[in-house]
């Protein structure tokens, strides 16, 4: 009745959903009617029709651009200050104006400018080669290309380039959902399209139409690979209409050759070149080693990966500090390493204690021992495992209120047997006595590692009436200097029982040719050019037993959502944005406008599987391998971690499985044109749901479609949705599962305990439970997170 009533009043009333898709129908229309007209123009013909709109564009705004110009003489002209003022204040305004009636022109022309990008797109897929009068810029063209030749006074485009280590067939022409799509984008919000509906071409249209102004779009990707990619790919249909098309991840920074990729109509790039690119242009001390030109308009793909998750670490250049303390972490790493290793069998015995007290019936006494572990390591897979049984969580955190009552007055008493404490919600390090004393039981002075009171040491020696006025300065000196040598070594020993501790290798980061390099909690991918701050990351070079790098100072620094917020126009595309549309509408002032799908979504979701441990469920999903192997289904497995991609891969013992993580993220284009073929099982880091595109065989589409396989959830609900778009694009087949278990770090960490309470009530012992209020209770974690 409810969806009834809601049906009929959108039907009368309409919501601002549905006016929006009617808005943009209308368009759509118009669009169409224009490429039904263009369809019978010959390919010079069509060429020529986009030189008449970039006249027509040229032609509306010369008055204005002539009187900016004239403003603008006339302010450099004139060494009077004040009337600098004004007439800067004159030329602003001029140039809010010509920004105004110069997208309005743009709103004038977008149907046939879109008509002529999808009547490109068609040729291109029907026909090549393409046979047009050359003109200077198809030579240009062929000078460096292999998919345009030149003939006497003819041009021959072909249909067929490279694009991400792939030799490309173009076969691609816009639906009507996409039409709108780039209509949402080039009014500046974010279109939420589907995973596999085609974002990537339907960003050409509105590239295509601002780039007539030759003032710049950038198209902002997530990673180099497919920045150059999508430059690669899309290029050829922008430039067979005289519009340049450059990528700045194939120049050096601060070259000639970055400065002309941004003089291109249209460049491609990471949001982390865009950003770098302008900190460089703001330090340099040459106009001539400066590359950008402009902030007219950006397009950014995974928007929300882009703005909202990568948008919490702002973008930092540095250069070497005169302060070299890479020696002190060479000096204490093997004190450290000894020290975490105590901890470690102590927080072992501590967890087999309170395993024995629980199997003895003595529950009461087992919370302080849950207590002192989750204080020593809790990050311990066994300490995970054990807190994920009915009743443990519970404990801890009884436990836990009970020491921090009174101002943590009890809380020496809790933390005595340990060497160190972490606190979990801040990862604060603090060395305890007992750690102090292991630590220093080979050195004569027991305050290696304690702070002096640097007031009292200094008004000691002022206060001190056997020394001179010499003699107290040179002490004084002497006191600072130790203060500082000791400060550097406990800064460097909390920072390296914290690179212990709390960062997991193969999960926090991965080692490569002797570095170590960060890696992406919600992507999978590694963060190029990242360091760890504070020391950390010299801290985890140390540990690593690798090159310790030399520590550096901050010279610029921008956040990503300032750098974004500059451009005059900025859009977005993303198949999961609606989850985020009120930050996206709060900070950056851009509405979601979600685009239905072309084709109906077939693919079958199937409820989530929970189990009690992480051993059930592993059996689990190789028996669903297993099983689904004896057809030709392709498997797409996505782990939450380089480590547990590598585990899954040893348990399955599958010969032809592929794996794709950080560590080999350089074959993401040859591992996923394989993913799709018949009975291939690829095993992937969230890395595997963003930007990729796993196209399945004819044969494997009649058999079903791909199956994904999630292996555990993300903390973000999105990362999810966007794993399982890989399977079922454009109303093809598909399935998806997903597995769950109790002594998952999500569930574990973020449900505090009473889900497995609250479970057990309705478990059978070595059962698989598909139960809407688990799965409900999950989505709400993530939500929460």
């Amino acid at each position: 009745m409810f969806n009834w009533i809601t049906n009929f009043i959108n039907r009368i009333f309409g919501n601002s959903g549905i006016k929006k898709r009617k808005r943009l129908r209308k368009i759509v229309k118009r669009i169409l009617k224009h490429g039904t007209a263009l369809s019978t123009l010959t390919h010079d013909e069509l060429r020529e029709a986009t030189n008449k709109l970039r006249r027509y564009l040229d032609e509306q705004l010369s008055s204005r651009t002539a009187a900016i110009k004239t403003l603008q003489d006339k302010a450099e002209a004139t060494d009077n200050i004040k009337e600098q003022s004004k007439l800067y204040g004159e030329i602003e305004a001029h140039k809010e104006i010509y920004s105004q009636t110069q997208e309005h022109l743009l709103n004038t022309i977008l149907p046939e400018a879109f008509a002529i990008v999808k009547e490109t797109a068609k040729r291109f897929k029907e026909a090549s080669p393409l046979v047009v009068s050359a003109t200077d810029f198809d030579r240009e063209i062929a000078s460096k290309s292999d998919y345009v030749s030149l003939e006497g006074d003819k041009a021959y485009w072909k249909n067929t380039w490279q694009a991400g280590g792939q030799q490309v067939i173009w076969d691609m022409v816009h639906f009507d959902v996409q039409l709108m799509g780039g209509i949402v984008l080039h009014e500046g919000s974010v279109a939420e399209m589907r995973t596999g509906e085609g974002k990537t071409l339907a960003a050409t249209l509105p590239a295509f139409l601002n780039g007539l102004t030759r003032e710049g779009v950038h198209i902002v990707t997530v990673n180099d690979y497919l920045a150059k990619r999508d430059a690669a790919w899309m290029g050829p249909i922008f430039q067979f209409h005289g519009i340049s098309v450059a990528c700045i991840e194939d120049t050096p920074i601060q070259s000639p050759e970055r400065r002309k990729a941004y003089e291109a109509d249209i460049t491609y790039g990471t949001g982390h070149g865009f950003g770098f690119d302008y900190l460089y242009d703001n330090i340099a001390n040459t106009k001539a080693k400066q590359v950008q030109r402009g902030h007219r308009y950006a397009i950014v793909d995974e928007v929300d990966s882009i703005l909202i998750d990568e948008a919490r670490t702002p973008l930092i250049i540095s250069s070497p500090s005169s302060h070299d303390d890479r020696p002190v972490y060479r000096e204490i790493k093997p004190k450290i390493h000894r020290l975490y290793q105590a901890q470690k069998r102590l927080v072992t015995e501590l967890i087999e204690e309170a395993k024995q007290l629980l199997a003895e019936g003595k529950r009461k006494s087992v919370g302080l021992k849950l207590f002192r572990a989750h204080r020593g390591l809790p990050n311990d897979p066994a300490l995970i495992v054990l807190l994920s049984e009915k009743g443990n969580k519970k404990r801890l955190l009884a436990t836990e209120d009970y020491y921090l009552q009174q101002n943590k007055k009890l809380m020496p008493e809790a933390d005595a047997p340990l060497y160190f404490t972490i606190d979990h919600r801040t990862n604060a390090i603090d060395l305890t006595d007992k750690g102090i004393d292991y630590l220093t039981k080979k050195d004569e002075d027991r305050s290696f590692f304690v702070l002096p009171d640097i007031g009292a040491a200094i008004a000691e020696v002022a206060d001190d009436k056997s020394l001179t006025d010499e003699e107290k300065i040179v002490k004084q000196r002497e006191v600072l200097q130790t203060f500082g040598e000791k400060s550097s070594r406990i800064h460097a020993a909390n920072q390296l029982i914290k690179a212990y501790a709390t960062y997991r290798k193969d999960i926090d980061y991965v080692v490569l040719n002797g570095e170590v390099k960060i890696v992406d909690e919600k992507t999978g991918r590694i963060l190029t050019g990242r360091r760890y701050s504070d020391g950390l990351h010299q801290a985890l070079e140390a540990k690593e037993e690798v090159s310790i790098q030399q520590p550096s100072q901050t010279f610029a620094s921008i956040s990503p959502a300032n750098q974004f917020l500059m451009y005059h126009k900025l859009a977005g595309m993303t198949g999961t944005a609606a989850t985020e549309a009120e930050e996206l509408a709060e900070i950056y002032h851009m509405d979601v406008v979600v685009i239905p799908p072309n084709k109906p979504v077939i693919r079958k979701d199937h409820p989530d599987r929970i189990y009690k441990t992480k051993k059930e469920k592993y059996q689990a999903i190789k028996k669903e391998v297993e099983s689904i192997q004896k057809g030709i289904r392709p498997i797409l497995l996505i782990t939450p971690s380089v480590e547990e991609s590598e585990q899954i891969r040893k348990l399955l013992k599958v010969p032809a499985t592929q794996v794709l993580n950080a560590k080999n993220h350089h074959r993401e284009a040859q591992i996923i044109a394989k993913a799709g073929e018949p009975s291939t099982v690829t095993i992937a880091t969230q890395m595997a749901g963003r930007g990729t595109d796993i196209k399945v065989t004819l044969e494997v589409e009649k058999a079903g479609g791909l199956v994904v396989i999630i292996v555990e959830k993300s903390s973000i609900r999105r990362i999810d949705n966007q794993a399982k778009g890989r399977a079922g694009r454009q109303g093809q087949r598909g399935a998806t599962y997903t597995y769950l278990a109790l002594e998952d770090e999500l569930i574990v960490h973020w449900w505090q305990g009473s889900m497995s309470s609250q479970v057990d009530k309705i478990w059978k012992p070595g059962e698989v439970l598909v139960d809407s209020m688990v799965s409900n209770m999950v989505r709400n974690v993530q939500k929460n997170k």
